[in-house]
């Protein structure tokens, strides 16, 4: 297939180009050449801000475009229109944030955020700016577009360091403070699956809407493989969310993969079943933890900043902890 990728150099473009290459497909890259510019130097580049224009790309003709770049409904739009009778079908990468209810069970079918103000640009309307983007794709291509909707995307190349951070933390050793009850749920997809899956879809023909992360599991679960898989010898204390709240820790960014809030009760239990029976396929936690500090050990950008706790942090919080269940013992 000829495929047009707007972006392709930074993490899920990144893997999709990878594959998309592995498989024999030809992939065109539409960016501005500013993340990793050296990056898959035998695949056509074309320079271009899509923010602002697509007009370079007029005249060029693609089996699909892997949309994996925007939550912003006018730009989602500005490429809809220009790319109409340029290219067979639209992939868009959109986000299970998307979904209006996050208590309820997360299906395909469920309803999606609205936009209270309809010029917001805002990173707090997240989920329902992605929603937008989705009904513009849908509304320009119809049966020729395919909505994917990932959670938390993890692997090698993770510009945010959510994932990351447990692998890392665990392969440090010592007392680790894990957030709330070791039977929460966590989930999360290697980015080289949901990459593996997408283009599998893409070349199907798919179309319509699906959840594309990972199967739910608990807590303790990976960061007990975390622990298998470093032979660090970690030792894990667990701190009840209420406690964690109460001193202001900070949900998700502050503890990585943690969701306490009222209202969000199935933010990690998101139905994939559509997407496994569609050929959506899981390597071994075991291989994303390994794959993911080897990375992490030569990264090719700083880490992120905020995500996690400092070690000062962690280590007051284990304190708190540890007096509470001399208390209690």
């Amino acid at each position: 297939m000829k495929l047009l990728v707007l972006g392709g150099t930074k993490f899920l473009g990144r893997a999709l180009v990878g594959a998309a290459l592995e498989r024999g497909h030809e992939p065109t890259l539409f960016n501005r050449g500013q993340t990793n510019p050296d990056l898959f130097p035998e695949v056509e580049r074309v320079r271009g801000d899509r923010t602002e224009s697509l007009a370079v790309l007029a005249g060029r003709e693609w089996d699909a475009v892997l949309d994996v770049a925007t939550f912003l409904p006018r730009v989602a739009r500005l490429s809809a229109e220009a790319l109409r009778d340029s290219v067979g079908r639209y992939v868009y990468v959109s986000s299970v944030s998307a979904y209006a209810d996050h208590s309820i069970p997360q299906v395909e079918g469920a309803a999606v955020a609205d936009l209270d103000d309809p010029e917001s640009e805002r990173l707090e309307d997240y989920g329902a700016l992605k929603a937008a983007c989705e009904r513009i794709v849908e509304g320009a291509y119809g049966e020729r577009s395919l909505i994917v909707r990932p959670g938390l995307i993890v692997g090698p190349h993770d510009p945010t360091d959510r994932f990351t951070y447990w692998p890392r933390r665990i392969a440090a050793g010592g007392h680790v403070l894990g957030p709330g009850n070791p039977s929460d749920p966590v989930q999360f997809v290697d980015v080289r699956d949901l990459a593996a899956w997408m283009l599998t879809a893409t070349e199907r023909g798919l179309s319509g809407v699906y959840n594309a992360t990972g199967e739910w599991m608990q807590f303790d679960r990976l960061l007990d493989e975390c622990i298998a898989v470093t032979r660090s010898g970690a030792e894990v204390t667990w701190m009840a969310s209420d406690l964690l709240l109460a001193e202001g820790v900070e949900e998700w960014m502050g503890v990585p993969l943690w969701i306490a809030s009222p209202g969000w009760e199935a933010a990690n239990r998101v139905d994939v079943s559509k997407a496994l029976a569609a050929g959506l396929t899981f390597r071994p936690l075991a291989d994303t933890i390994r794959d993911t500090l080897a990375w992490d050990a030569e990264r090719e950008w700083p880490r992120a900043e905020g995500v996690g706790l400092t070690a000062e942090r962690e280590r007051e919080l284990l304190a708190l902890a540890f007096r509470r269940a001399d208390r209690s013992g």
